[in-house]
């Protein structure tokens, strides 16, 4: 075996709140009728590489049931594999403490190499071209880098390299960056220099390769960076999510109809979209199984999604099996699977911009977030920056009008 990939999927992605109440981050549903840990597997399998581990941990039974045997990716086949690796006896502490738990799998298979990947970005990349030139440099280790803005760089790891792309300094989210390359979590390791860099750190529990094993390294060894110059977007934050999911809906530089890299995902068998005669769609992504008799205009609808008559959606997520009644308005909205929203309701409305009371830093543009299988009554109006978790009890939700930045648990 050439490569062995490990995925990192065991975040729960705490500033997604309500998404990952009752899922991890890498599971959460993406684009219609993916989830977020698809880009990752199908870029692997794209790439010729069918031999994987996830690392899961945080809330893992919708990742475990969603992948499976890895059939979509076509990883049930001889010779391929896809392994789901929980924590034993204690959790990850640390990106590299997440490998060192699991360091007797690696040495089992005794690839050359070993690509680790984080499992909730959305893009597109062939790691046979970085693994290329990883055999080329003669490279211990191999990061991929991507140019950022440089008033996001703090929240990276920042490499600064020579001219040959030899990294000489790595700085894990610096308060005052000096560069805007960034590590975008992707490693290539010589298996051996993999197993060394963990197995020389015993001492610390939190083992992180940003803090730890990638400072370390360019002291002692060939540490290269690979640039990655196409799409790449984390979606870590309800604004990014939502952003992400709509960019899509227009043309982008990340192309879902591309058939020669396809991204695969577990569908669903469910019929075809069903429009009604006085339905309009415009500039959105609307999945099988979806029925509707209203307007839906720049949003994402994930599978068997109804939409009741004289109804719109605008800007906004839907998710799985989503019943919105007649005379609804939507607007800058997530709402999770199986959730029910009673006629009359507007969502999504007002001037009032105040930020969510309980957690500000993540709801404060205006979205409004809804949990998964809630029954909302008829004639509700939410404002913005609403959220309603999926513990909620409808039969409390007495008052018709909820102010902006209010929560509902």
């Amino acid at each position: 075996m050439e490569t062995l990939a490990l995925i990192l999927a065991g975040g729960r992605g705490s500033r997604l709140d309500i998404l990952s109440e009752r899922r991890s981050k890498p599971a959460v549903p993406f684009a219609g009728k993916f989830r977020i840990i698809d880009f990752a597997l199908s870029n692997c399998t794209n790439s010729g590489i069918f031999q994987i581990g996830i690392l899961t941990q945080y809330l893992p039974l919708s990742l475990n049931e969603h992948i499976g045997v890895g059939k979509p990716w076509d990883l049930d086949r001889r010779d391929s594999f896809v392994t789901l690796l929980q924590p034993n006896n204690s959790w990850y502490e640390g990106t590299a403490d997440a490998i060192r738990k699991n360091l007797e799998f690696v040495k089992r298979y005794a690839s050359k190499y070993v690509l680790i990947l984080s499992g909730d970005h959305i893009y597109k990349m062939d790691y046979s071209k970085m693994i290329e030139q990883h055999k080329q440099t003669g490279a211990d280790l191999t990061i991929a880098a991507k140019i950022v803005p440089m008033e996001e760089a703090s929240r990276f790891g920042i490499l600064e390299t020579d001219s040959n792309l030899k990294i000489q300094k790595f700085v894990e989210k610096p308060k005052e960056p000096k560069s805007n390359k960034a590590s975008m979590g992707i490693y290539v390791f010589s298996t051996e220099a993999l197993i060394e860099a963990i197995e020389s750190n015993p001492d610390i529990k939190d083992l992180d390769f940003g803090m730890h094993i990638i400072p370390k390294m360019i002291d002692t060894k060939n540490v290269y960076a690979y640039e990655f110059y196409d799409y790449w977007k984390d979606v870590g934050t309800y604004d990014s999510y939502v952003e992400t999911n709509i960019e899509l809906c227009h043309d982008t530089a990340l192309d879902l109809y591309d058939n020669s890299w396809k991204i695969y995902t577990k569908s669903e068998d469910l019929p075809p979209v069903k429009v009604g005669d006085s339905a309009t769609i415009r500039t959105s992504l609307v999945s099988n199984g979806c029925k509707i008799d209203g307007d839906v205009e720049e949003s994402v609808l994930s599978p068997g999604v109804i939409v009741g008559k004289n109804s719109s959606i605008k800007h906004s997520v839907i998710l799985n099996d989503v019943v919105i009644g007649d005379n609804c308005k939507i607007e800058n909205t997530i709402i999770d699977k199986n959730t029910v929203i009673g006629d009359n309701s507007v969502i999504g409305t007002g001037d009032d911009y105040t930020p969510n009371k309980d957690n500000p830093k993540v709801l404060s543009s205006g979205l409004n977030v809804i949990g998964k299988k809630l029954i909302l009554p008829e004639g509700l109006v939410l404002e913005r920056n609403v959220r309603i978790f999926s513990s909620a009890n409808p039969k409390t939700i007495t008052q018709k009008h909820i102010k902006s930045g209010e929560t509902l648990k």
